[in-house]
């Protein structure tokens, strides 16, 4: 997993808000306009702090991505993770993930999951450099028929360096 980096110029991030799901909503939207989640999820996940976490990255103000956790151990899994496409590439992604996993450390998790579209290479890739390696597929798991591959990154050998997206 890489180090904490520095997050990239212009961009803050901090703790999601419910005064946020308003705004992440409207991404959520446009980002997965076939799976997205509902208001309400976005608002009872904020509500269980005893087992999630979930951040937003702002530019001048405007939320460009946002990312959550779950985690009971001694699992913890990558509620969400989203950018928008204006922003890909520029180490938004990876800082939001290197975030969420030191999250997981935190809770004392010994593996992180996550669900990743199959026909998302550039996803895939992100979750590769960190360490995490496919151990499962969902078939047709995503409403348009698209199967899941669920990845697993075991925190004890999970030092190794990423990079940016």
């Amino acid at each position: 997993m890489p180090n904490v980096p520095a997050w990239p110029a212009g961009v803050t991030v901090r703790d999601m808000m419910l005064t946020d799901v308003e705004a992440v909503e409207l991404l959520e939207q446009r980002l997965f306009p076939i799976d997205a989640w509902p208001t309400q999820m976005f608002l009872d996940e904020l509500a269980q702090v005893d087992t999630r976490r979930y951040l937003v990255a702002e530019v001048e103000g405007a939320i460009v991505a946002y990312a959550g956790l779950m985690c009971i151990q001694p699992i913890a899994d990558v509620q969400t993770i989203a950018v928008i496409p204006e922003f890909e590439g520029k180490g938004i992604g990876s800082a939001l993930l290197t975030e969420l996993v030191e999250e997981a450390r935190r809770r004392q998790a010994a593996d992180v999951l996550l669900e990743v579209r199959e026909d998302n290479p550039r996803a895939q890739a992100l979750y590769r450099r960190f360490g995490f390696e496919q151990i499962h597929v969902r078939r047709r798991y995503y409403r348009d028929g698209a199967d899941a591959l669920i990845m697993q990154l075991h925190l004890n050998q999970s030092r190794n360096e990423g990079t940016a997206l």
